[in-house]
């Protein structure tokens, strides 16, 4: 890690391609402690899944990567540099983009305006312009339509683009989320259940999805699904009561009798254990 920049405010452009390293991250609350020194690296074009039973602590890690809670210790590091006092209104320009557990759509707009709103950081005038109809340029807001719908396109969703995001399916709302989040084309995606309300066939839909989106961008899935974590991600890192207790391959990870003891409540003996993923 840069030791050199340790006081640095996020960068305002977006690196060609970087880890995104949690170090050491520790946060309580009064006398509960949430995560205990929790180390992460996600690499370009890596999906890295971070899994663990309920209450391990995956929400908080989630919301410290956002900047949504800064850490009592440990540092997030992006392309590098330390980025000492991160927020969440520090994403977009840093090349960083995010979906939550709810999908935050905007009712009273078109799908494809509510993508629209992913790309507003890189385009303010043209945006805000196109949502209200206030004097713009037809150019900057032809250029943001077409980027949208070419995002809406990637994922299958092109014939959602006039519709409001209260007559559609929730599966449907959440892939307008994803679009959204990925139309500025970040380098880092942070998923945090991208795989809640969905089916079986939904969710085997959502994993070629991510794994696609890799050609472009790094990915950071906190999920709770362990077929799709099995299945999508490169390295998984496992939580239980806020410390990491396991990291590697799916095939490390599943076999692990740590993981299998958080997941079934119990000590396993290393002859008697059943595969996480397969229960």
């Amino acid at each position: 890690m840069s030791e050199t920049s340790a006081s640095a405010e996020p960068v305002a452009t977006a690196p060609a391609s970087a880890d995104f390293v949690a170090s050491d991250v520790s946060v309580s609350f009064g006398g509960l402690v949430a995560l205990n020194s929790v180390s992460l690296r996600v690499t370009p074009g890596q999906v890295h899944g971070v899994i663990g039973p309920n209450g391990a602590g995956k929400t908080t890690l989630f919301n410290v990567c956002c900047g949504f809670i800064n850490p009592d210790r440990g540092a997030i590091e992006w392309a590098g540099r330390r980025q000492a006092r991160l927020r969440t209104h520090h994403l977009a320009g840093l090349g960083i983009a995010r979906t939550l557990q709810g999908v935050g759509l905007f009712n009273g707009m078109t799908v494809l305006e509510n993508v629209m709103t992913g790309l507003a950081e890189q385009s303010r005038a043209g945006f805000w312009s196109a949502a209200f109809g206030l004097p713009r340029s037809d150019r900057d807001e032809r250029a943001l339509r077409e980027r949208a719908w070419t995002t809406l396109e990637r994922l299958g969703a092109t014939a959602l683009a006039d519709r409001y995001p209260p007559t559609l399916p929730y599966p449907d709302q959440k892939r307008v989320a994803l679009a959204r989040a990925i139309v500025a084309e970040p380098k880092l995606l942070l998923l945090d259940e991208p795989a809640a309300g969905l089916s079986e066939e939904e969710m085997n839909e959502l994993g070629d999805t991510v794994r696609s989106l890799t050609e472009d961008m790094s990915i950071m899935l906190v999920e709770h699904h362990m077929d799709l974590v099995m299945r999508v991600c490169d390295v998984i890192t496992v939580l239980d009561f806020g410390q990491v207790i396991a990291s590697g391959t799916p095939d490390e990870v599943r076999d692990d009798p740590a993981v299998i003891a958080a997941y079934l409540g119990a000590e396993v003996d290393s002859h008697d254990q059943t595969p996480i993923g397969k229960v």
